[in-house]
């Protein structure tokens, strides 16, 4: 990998995660068009560390409050009414879908699923689906509100976000609104719901990051890692912000149109035989 590859992704990786575009997506679609090969899922996982940071220190305060409060209700029946009790194990069991179905479907997803033409295929699929939900979606119900067949719905949105192009906060997102959540609160228990898993991916990845999974796939050393991680970190800091303040005040149709028109910019390349759908 080279320096720019490696400062590019990063970047990347820091705009996209967060919005309802699919960040896995566009590290996909950036190294086919700009580098002619796959950074691979495994860098995209650690990059995402970065991210979570991000997220970890962004909501350290309410991460901390969720955490304390859980601990202490397993011993202690009075605040297991608390929504914060109850938070904790909305984001526990929310997470078991992607754990699994992200253990079960590995080589899948870091092969076939990596195909530029499924890329395309669901980055305009769920753009209809983001759609319908913004149009459809009530938006009566805050946290306050959540209960745990929320948390399991968002979980299963969570997990599909194992295909590039999807989105996991795009997915999220769209559940959420079809619960008839509003998009800010939806869009705060999507960036809790994504710690554990991200999280964990992450860790498990860092092994398989520096050994290049298939031909074509490029390999980072330690340091552009590193480099790429921090950047994803200080830009996604940023877009957490600026994202919670756009939900709430606009719909989510903007990330609609770039989801169909990026995706069929990408199937356009493809048909052209201008790049390479593996």
């Amino acid at each position: 990998m080279t320096w720019v590859e490696a400062i590019v992704l990063g970047i990347v990786q820091g705009l996209t995660e967060f919005l309802p575009v699919s960040s896995s997506g566009h590290l996909r679609i950036t190294s086919a068009i700009f580098f002619d090969r796959d950074a691979g899922a495994s860098f995209t996982a650690v990059t995402q560390l970065g991210t979570e940071a991000a997220v970890l220190i962004y909501f350290a305060k309410d991460i901390w409050r969720i955490t304390r409060t859980w601990l202490v209700g397993l011993r202690d029946r009075s605040v297991r009414s608390s929504l914060d009790y109850r938070m904790g194990w909305y984001v526990i069991v929310g997470s078991i879908p992607i754990g699994l179905f992200g253990f079960l479907f590995k080589d899948q997803i870091r092969t076939a699923g990596r195909n530029l033409w499924v890329v395309s295929t669901t980055l305009i699929v769920f753009a209809f689906v983001l759609a319908f939900a913004e149009y459809w979606g009530r938006q009566t119900r805050t946290l306050v509100n959540f209960r745990m067949r929320d948390g399991i719905v968002m979980g299963f949105a969570q997990a599909m976000a194992l295909i590039p192009g999807v989105s996991r906060s795009g997915g999220t997102l769209t559940a959420g609104l079809l619960l008839n959540l509003t998009r800010e609160a939806a869009a705060r228990y999507s960036f809790l719901l994504a710690i554990p898993a991200v999280v964990m991916s992450g860790i498990f990845s860092v092994g398989d990051v520096f050994e290049p999974a298939a031909p074509g796939t490029s390999v980072p050393s330690v340091a552009q890692m590193v480099v790429a991680t921090i950047i994803a970190f200080g830009i996604g800091y940023a877009a957490i912000a600026w994202l919670l303040r756009y939900v709430a005040h606009h719909t989510l149709y903007v990330f609609v149109l770039y989801r169909v028109a990026l995706g069929t910019l990408v199937l356009a390349l493809l048909l052209t035989g201008t790049i390479s759908a593996t």
